[in-house]
């Protein structure tokens, strides 16, 4: 695929967490869960201009994706789109002027077209986002695909993700990291259970189905800081891809042996942009 498209992943983790897609004649903006100064800050640091932004999507209602949406939507006439469970569910929210979807909508907005797909996570109604560039007849010319906070991949996830160019996909904690951390015991049942998180190993298998000719770039997202590391993440991520840590067995980034795809992790205090 030509890259039509750019992914600045600006935080992600469950301190705060912020995406921007830059298409062919705008941007979109997902989620905003950190301060809109931080959000103006990383923005320049990665080269985001959030000027080009013509619409938010927020995923879900909680506070590390909406955080800095209330302030965002008081000094921006952008649309917010998210669905009624999420607009509903909490009253920091009840003031934004949402632009209700399903979570099988489609949305065309900046020379790109959304399509939003239903995730689990413990939340009202959550959605996932494959953004396409399309040509006239209809046909993709770029794709990026974008999941985080889900106990598993949907099978509407799994259609929606498959072959993109860049692949953003959860992968939160490492299992035995999990079971042997500090959370208390609900808490590991929430994270390890299918209204929470991706573990690294669910996040391996759904590559083999996902990962296509087209696909150029992994990025793990939402890393636990608690039960997970960058490098434990890679190698597991790496190794079902065939693909070899750069920098040793600690590397936070891989690389299959022909160079054709690249694995990386986003990061909860610095951006990580892809072109």
């Amino acid at each position: 695929m030509t890259p039509l498209m750019h992914l600045y992943v600006l935080a992600s983790g469950s301190a705060g967490n912020a995406a921007v897609i830059d298409g062919p004649d705008g941007a979109i903006l997902i989620d905003c869960g950190i301060s809109r100064k931080e959000l103006g800050r990383r923005a320049a640091d990665a080269g985001a201009n959030l000027d080009r932004v013509q619409a938010v999507f927020v995923t879900h209602e909680h506070g590390d994706h909406v955080r800095g949406i209330p302030v965002l939507a008081s000094h921006t006439e952008c649309p917010f789109y998210a669905t009624a469970g999420t607009a509903g569910g909490g009253k920091a929210l009840l003031d934004v002027p949402f632009t209700l979807v399903s979570h099988d909508d489609e949305v065309d907005v900046g020379g790109m077209h959304v399509t939003l797909f239903p995730t689990s996570h413990d939340v009202a109604d959550p959605f996932g986002m494959r953004v396409e560039v399309r040509d006239d007849g209809g046909a993709t010319l770029d794709a990026i695909g974008w999941c985080t906070d889900t106990g598993f991949l949907t099978a509407e996830a799994l259609g929606a993700l498959r072959d993109v160019r860049i692949l953003g996909i959860e992968s939160n904690h490492d299992v035995e990291m999990l079971r042997n951390g500090p959370y208390p015991a609900f808490l590991r049942r929430r994270v390890g259970g299918e209204a929470g998180h991706l573990s690294n190993e669910q996040c391996a298998d759904a590559l083999s189905l996902l990962v296509g000719d087209d696909t150029e770039t992994v990025v793990a997202l939402h890393l636990s800081e608690k039960n997970n590391r960058p490098s434990v993440c890679m190698r597991t991520l790496a190794g079902a891809l065939g693909a070899s840590l750069l920098d040793g067995e600690d590397g936070p980034e891989a690389r299959t042996e022909d160079g054709a795809i690249s694995l990386c992790c986003a990061h909860q205090d610095r951006p990580v942009v892809i072109w």
